[in-house]
């Protein structure tokens, strides 16, 4: 039997690739198969932001990362390495787990300092709308935000609405584009599109991500556009 993992991307991300995902959660069994053996460090995670999320955010990355000049293996790295110390999910301190593994992959030094600065620029929560100040890191901010909208960003909103205990929508609650909400009022999923995702499209760093954004912006318009008309009788 064959041990595989699929990976996206150059060759000289490939092995990399493949004992990152191995460690992040997933170990794949015989190329004619389903089965798969959840690992440790994302297993059990429901919140839109498990091994899968990584998976499309380092294909996401290394898409954008062919048509820029940039230093790919970092991109490649911190791409699939960008949530495994994510406040979120894990109590680890100075990105234990993104060093752990990047030391086991024979990474350190000032390489792994590189991988770990993009780690640190990309987060919506910590930095907002202020663009990571290498082109590696733009690139992974991209490719993780472009995992926040379209049909994706929907799914993964519910999800962590649901794994959240919000509401998924209240009539009375409802603001414009890029509002914020007001101190001690608890949020709704379907407000969270307003108050984030609907921000993410213009403020992508490439041209690249910038296309593709715009499709995924109109799948999520569309959505709401109908999630209104069925909440209100007239669809």
């Amino acid at each position: 039997m064959r041990h595989v993992v699929y990976i996206c991307g150059e060759a000289d991300s490939g092995i990399l690739g493949r004992t990152l995902c191995e460690e992040l959660g997933y170990e794949f069994m015989n190329t004619n198969s389903d089965d798969r053996i959840p690992l440790d460090l994302f297993k059990g995670e429901h919140s839109g932001h498990d091994f899968w999320h990584s998976m499309r955010v380092y294909q996401n990355a290394m898409r954008i990362a062919w048509g820029e000049t940039c230093d790919r293996e970092v991109v490649a790295l911190a791409a699939l390495l960008h949530d495994v110390d994510d406040t979120k999910l894990f109590e680890t301190r100075d990105y234990a787990n993104a060093r752990k593994m990047l030391k086991e992959c024979g990474i350190d030094g000032d390489r792994a300092e590189n991988v770990i600065t993009v780690i640190k620029g990309i987060s919506f929560g910590k930095n907002g709308t202020n663009p990571p100040e290498t082109l590696e890191g733009k690139i992974v901010q991209d490719a993780d935000r472009l995992d926040a909208i379209g049909a994706l960003g929907i799914a993964r909103a519910f999800a962590f609405g649901g794994s959240r205990g919000r509401t998924m929508y209240e009539p009375e609650f409802m603001m414009g584009e890029g509002d914020m909400v007001p101190p001690g009022v608890p949020s709704t999923t379907i407000f969270h599109f307003y108050e984030k995702l609907f921000l993410l499209k213009d403020g992508m760093n490439t041209e690249t991500a910038r296309t593709i954004a715009v499709q995924r912006d109109t799948v999520m318009q569309a959505f709401l556009d109908e999630f209104f008309a069925e909440w209100n009788g007239k669809r």
